[in-house]
């Protein structure tokens, strides 16, 4: 039976995840001790968002809860601690900042914290929070119209995997020649083991306990998944064998690789891994 194989975190958009055993679902993503996925973001000095699409070292800064701070650790550098407490509501240090095509507001974190994320990412930027007054909403083109929430991730609350897909694509890279790639290289929230490759991409939903997720859309992939997360360099890249039979003409035949997931029941939910999972299929 399919089972909840894996949970990630990433409070700070395109830094190093957290590994959980349980987390709880909320209509934006996964939280964990008062954390939320995608909750921060790191910004440039005009308020664009940063990622390791131009900046890979951001995947060695990494996070870790430890109690009532967000403790951030990157190579050479003294740790950090963001506290987790939110800004008084008429803290007047709010920015502007964008996130692909949308704008929000966001906390503007503070000058010790832009030192910090500016030397780790190797360019003058600045931490952000998003702003609990904020609303950004998912592609409702996907959502069957619905008003998603999501705070800083790319466009949806969650992103799942099949453990069944990266061995395929594994078995495709060392039949080359080439190394197998871990989960990590595709940053998901959520990993489905025990069920054949792609599955995850053809069901209408997928139950979790209590709680009823629907995947969305398929997540086109950009030149992340070249990038090895334990070293922030790029290579070797996976992009060139998933050309070959991963496009989709329902994303203008660009390459997928997971699927955009949504909650449809169970906000408050604790899920664990071990957990197993009802997968109704949407054929």
């Amino acid at each position: 039976m399919p089972i909840l194989a894996e949970l990630n975190l990433y409070p700070i958009k395109s830094c190093a995840g957290i590994t959980l055993r349980e987390a709880t679902l909320t209509p934006t993503g996964l939280m964990h001790e008062r954390i939320y996925d995608r909750e921060w973001m790191v910004v440039d000095t005009d308020g664009e968002m940063l990622t390791q699409r131009d900046f890979p070292k951001m995947a060695l800064i990494v996070p870790r809860i430890r109690g009532d701070m967000l403790e951030v650790k990157a190579p050479g550098m003294l740790r950090l601690d963001i506290p987790l407490d939110l800004p008084h509501p008429d803290d007047e240090r709010l920015l502007r900042v964008r996130v692909w095509n949308d704008e929000v507001d966001a906390y503007d974190c503070d000058e010790t914290t832009a030192a910090w994320f500016s030397n780790a990412v190797g360019t003058p930027c600045r931490l952000v929070r998003f702003h609990p007054n904020a609303k950004r909403i998912a592609s409702t083109k996907w959502t069957d119209g619905a008003e998603v929430p999501t705070f800083f991730a790319d466009g949806f609350p969650m992103l799942a995997i099949g453990t069944g897909s990266l061995d395929d694509l594994n078995q495709k890279l060392v039949a080359q020649g080439r190394e197998a790639l871990p989960m990590n290289r595709f940053r998901p929230n959520i990993v489905l083991g025990d069920i054949p490759p792609f599955e995850e991409e053809y069901a209408e939903s997928y139950r979790i306990g209590e709680a009823l997720l629907k995947p969305v859309k398929p997540c086109p992939r950009c030149p992340m998944p070249s990038i090895d997360q334990a070293t922030g360099e790029f290579g070797p890249d996976p992009l060139d064998i998933l050309q070959t039979y991963r496009t989709n003409p329902r994303v203008e035949d660009r390459i997928t690789f997971g699927i955009n997931t949504i909650l449809l029941e169970g906000e408050g939910h604790v899920v664990r891994v071990g957990q197993p999972v009802e997968i109704e299929l949407a054929f």
